[in-house]
């Protein structure tokens, strides 16, 4: 009798967790990617003319949180539109950028019109975290 209420309490707590799990939708996972990251600003020196346009032809705007990425981290799941966090930066960072080919590996942190913040940055090696979707 008791090892009958004991798998009883078993597969309750089982199928609780499989229902909880079904109601979540999609499943979600964490990635996470170390990456060289860059900086680059809106600015005609740095780009191909269109200071204020990315690749994607996207619209870009001093303060906004921007990232270009390489192209072989696209296949990884950074596509465009991805929310990531970047290690040593505030806030959440939206990819909306893809980079020359010949780099990989990367990202470049856009920093508007801030020169002077781009030098600074330098290239870092940091930590890239996202959530994708399977």
């Amino acid at each position: 009798m008791r090892r009958l209420l004991v798998l009883l309490v078993l597969a309750a707590v089982f199928l609780h967790g499989c229902a909880a799990v079904r109601r979540q939708g999609p499943s979600k996972r964490e990635r996470e990617l170390t990456v060289t990251a860059y900086a680059y600003n809106s600015t005609r020196a740095q780009t191909d003319g269109r200071p204020k346009e990315t690749a994607s032809g996207h619209d870009l705007e001093p303060g906004m949180k921007v990232i270009a990425v390489s192209r072989d981290l696209e296949e990884k799941g950074l596509t465009l539109g991805t929310k990531v966090h970047i290690e040593g930066l505030p806030g959440t960072w939206t990819v909306l950028d893809r980079m020359n080919a010949r780099k990989k590996g990367a990202i470049d942190i856009y920093m508007g019109a801030d020169v002077d913040a781009a030098r600074r940055w330098g290239k870092r090696t940091v930590t890239v975290r996202w959530t994708a979707k399977d």
